[in-house]
């Protein structure tokens, strides 16, 4: 179940293969490892989990990417080593040591990342005997294959690209990413992997990366869970020729950056487990962007305004519940509170003009709009969200057995 269309169109870049193979992990002949492989001179910036439990991957994957320029990504679905100690840090390293013996590529300019399950060993010899099969598939077309590969409970791959003119020459970026569930980031997403063929140097890409992070992962919630694999990839490979990181190609990169970033970020809210509803939670009229946060998250993820979604139910109780626990000073004598362009509360009290039939019409729709104003300061947010249905306690429920 996923709210809304969704696209697989994609355009290829430059200096990027790609191939993804069934290694046995998720079972059943479904696609379980990609490879990606970057040319030579490509750099890499990344940003990854903050959780103090982050995967053995994600641990090795900080350090190599201090080390050298990335020449792979090699990603693994259905097993997160995750909480699986030294030995888990041994078996990414070995991943990494084993595609650097079948390529030449020295270990720490392979990057290992891993999603699914946690706690549980890394299938290594499932992965290894795979390689050869990965590798010879590379090709600059599989950006949809790799979408499906690092899919788990996701029901449809997350694909998007951006183009943009610079000196009369077409500049690239497409993205994948994958999530549904444990997603209140805190960084990134679960797994996203951006690349684009023209030239940057690393402080401009992490900055770049770390600035679209900030208003499109970072602003997503499904159930207020961070994961323990969390990590989020860009990859400027530098074929075009074009440099993207000074004057108005910056700017250009950035804006396109900052919209691919966000349609990946719609996309997991719009996938959400669960979900049958896509919801926009805008806090402005406070003091501070924290302030504005901390409402919005308060009412993106509370379970009993996100069921109140799932029944279609404008009960807006709740949302002043919300707005009330998230510990920001206010005058609610000020607050005004709209779901679409219904005013529900005005002043701090039930809109006198208020009917419930045009609430609940408004929460019937796939996709909603709460607003809070707070009508007491000049900053603004907004935080992307889904409702809470019977099918995500099933998903979850069932997700081990």
């Amino acid at each position: 179940m996923a709210v809304g269309p969704s696209s697989t169109e994609f355009k290829n870049v430059g200096g990027v293969r790609l191939a993804c193979a069934a290694c046995g992990i998720k079972g059943d002949d479904q696609l379980d490892l990609v490879l990606f492989e970057f040319a030579e001179g490509s750099v890499t910036a990344g940003i990854f989990t903050q959780s103090a439990f982050a995967a053995a991957p994600v641990l090795v994957g900080r350090r190599h990417l201090q080390m050298a320029n990335s020449r792979y990504f090699l990603i693994n679905s259905g097993n997160a080593n995750a909480a699986t100690g030294d030995e888990g840090v041994s078996d990414a390293e070995g991943c990494c040591k084993a595609l650097s013996q079948r390529t030449g590529a020295r270990p720490e300019e392979v990057i290992p990342f891993s999603t699914g399950v946690i706690g549980e060993k890394l299938q290594v010899e499932q992965i290894t005997n795979a390689l050869p099969d990965v590798a010879a598939g590379l090709d600059e077309g599989n950006w949809l294959q790799a979408a499906t590969g690092i899919m788990t409970t996701d029901t449809r791959p997350k694909i998007c690209s951006r183009q943009f003119e610079i000196e009369g020459q077409t500049v690239t970026i497409t993205g994948i990413a994958k999530g549904a569930g444990m997603i209140q980031p805190n960084m990134a997403t679960m797994l996203s992997y951006i690349a684009t063929d023209g030239r940057a140097n690393s402080e401009f890409l992490n900055a770049a990366l770390l600035a679209s992070a900030e208003q499109s992962f970072n602003r997503i919630t499904v159930d207020g869970d961070t994961s323990t694999n969390d990590s989020c990839m860009l990859t400027a490979t530098g074929a075009t020729g074009i440099d993207i990181d000074t004057g108005n190609a910056a700017i250009t990169f950035q804006a396109a950056l900052d919209s691919l970033m966000q349609e990946l970020a719609h996309g997991i809210v719009r996938d959400a487990e669960g979900a049958t509803k896509f919801v926009a939670v805008e806090v402005k009229g406070c003091a501070s962007e924290e302030d504005c946060l901390k409402i919005a998250y308060s009412i993106a993820n509370s379970p009993l305004i996100k069921t109140a979604l799932f029944a279609s139910d404008a009960n807006w109780g709740r949302i002043v519940m919300a707005i009330g626990k998230a510990g920001v000073p206010m005058d609610i004598s000020k607050i005004d509170v709209y779901v679409g362009d219904v005013r529900l509360m005005l002043q701090g009290g039930k809109d006198p003009d208020y009917r419930e039939e045009a609430g609940a019409a408004v929460m019937k729709e796939e996709e909603i709009t709460i607003t809070v104003d707070l009508n007491a300061g000049d900053s603004a947010e907004t935080v992307w969200t889904s409702d809470l249905s019977h099918d995500y306690v099933s998903i979850n429920a069932d997700y081990r057995t």
